[in-house]
């Protein structure tokens, strides 16, 4: 029980300092150096931790993170220098918790520590990129605080009971790698859109069109999936946004044949294989938005239960609402240009 205890203690820190590492290290020091709490004989080398000087750094440290967390992308690019930074703070944490176990035990408890402080890091950044689709800083400051939150209550569970402490934290981390790709999909389309607003040219510079030439792997996806000859009336590259049967966070393309004026397909590729989504469109209603990282197309079928999202890159904004027009009026068969015409 007493080595049960003790794995808690370093899995539970190191998976607080996944996610913030400098908090993690100033509470447990001050806690340590103020006598708030008493270390077991097992658990005296974490002792180290309330010496003025790791405490004063790790201060130091937590208040620039305390900024530099509640602003919008910034935090991203503090997240993305402490992909590194966490999971080797946390792996030395668990080994410093350990003492003097078994040198082979050490190593893959620092192993273990180092993974579950990278699996509640990816959660967290993860969460990041989504706030920041939106520009406004309350979502981040609320996020920042919310985190914080956790980890001083997730200090408190382990001196509580290092072993239920274990339990959450194994949980935690199960939950995230089982949801991991579609995490790691929904980062990959953040930084995708960010870094195609950051590239791109004026709204007036660009063309009018998106009736661009469909590459021939997905256009031999449609093929196979649908049987027809019929020819490529325009073709897209989007987002998948999420809806039903259709994965969100898919770099893909949306495309029409020209017999098929009732129907477009999503096609695009996937962990799993190939993806080919018909969506009917006849008397959809169609909502065209414009944000800070992108612009949404909702296609809402005539019954007003299927809801398909699609996502287009920044700058697109005239190509997208004629394309919603084309949809909405069923005259997808059309070319996009003629309707942004």
């Amino acid at each position: 029980m007493d080595e049960l205890k003790l794995l808690g203690v370093a899995l539970g820190l190191a998976s607080l300092a996944g996610i913030n590492l400098y908090l993690t290290v100033f509470v447990t020091g001050l806690a340590v150096h103020m006598d708030w709490v008493t270390f077991s004989p097992a658990l005296h080398h974490l002792e180290v931790l309330g010496d003025p000087i790791i405490i004063g750094v790790a201060g130091f440290l937590y208040v620039i993170e305390f900024f530099a967390d509640k602003i919008p992308w910034v935090d991203t690019a503090w997240d993305s220098v402490h992909t590194f930074i966490r999971p080797v703070g946390a792996a030395a944490l668990a080994v410093t918790a350990l003492g003097d176990a078994n040198p082979v035990f050490e190593i893959v408890a620092a192993l273990v520590a180092g993974g579950m402080a990278l699996t509640s890091h990816v959660a967290k950044a993860g969460t990041r990129l989504v706030a920041n689709a939106s520009p406004e800083p309350v979502s981040n400051i609320g996020l920042s605080l919310a985190e914080d939150g956790i980890v001083l209550g997730g200090l408190g569970l382990i001196v509580w009971n290092p072993i239920v402490a274990l339990a959450v934290a194994v949980a935690f981390a199960v939950a995230v790698i089982a949801l991991l790709p579609r995490l790691l999909r929904g980062i990959s389309a953040k930084l995708w859109l960010a870094w195609k607003k950051l590239n791109a040219l004026p709204e007036d510079d660009k063309e009018s069109t998106l009736a661009h030439r469909l590459p021939g792997s997905f256009e031999l996806q449609l093929r196979r999936a649908h049987a027809s000859k019929a020819e490529i009336a325009w073709s897209v590259p989007c987002l998948s946004g999420g809806g039903p049967r259709l994965t969100p966070n898919l770099r893909g393309w949306l495309a029409a044949l020209s017999e098929e004026p009732d129907s477009i397909f999503f096609i695009a590729r996937s962990f799993s294989g190939a993806v080919v989504l018909e969506v009917d469109v006849k008397g959809a209603r169609v909502e065209h938005r414009s944000g800070f990282l992108c612009d949404k197309i909702t296609i809402t079928h005539r019954d007003g239960s299927p809801r398909h999202t699609f996502l287009f890159e920044c700058g697109q904004t005239k190509v997208s609402r004629a394309l919603a027009a084309a949809i909405e009026n069923c005259t997808t068969s059309e070319q996009p240009a003629a309707a942004a015409a």
